[in-house]
């Protein structure tokens, strides 16, 4: 099961990689502001699956 775990916290850490890029370019490019807010919540969303999925994935050992 822990491999499990890894794999989708792995899977979900690339996303969040990917879109703090975005969001790093949008800003150099000088892009309006909703793709750049598009950007951040994506890897805020992101960050929020990791910690659900941890979260879960304890509790379901019980």
């Amino acid at each position: 099961m822990a491999t499990k775990i890894r794999s989708v916290v792995t899977l979900v850490s690339i996303g969040v990689i990917c879109w703090t890029v975005a969001a790093v370019i949008a800003i150099a490019v000088g892009a309006i502001a909703k793709i750049i807010f598009t950007c951040i919540v994506g890897a805020v969303l992101g960050l929020i699956g990791i910690r659900y999925s941890i979260r879960r994935d304890k509790r379901s050992g019980i």
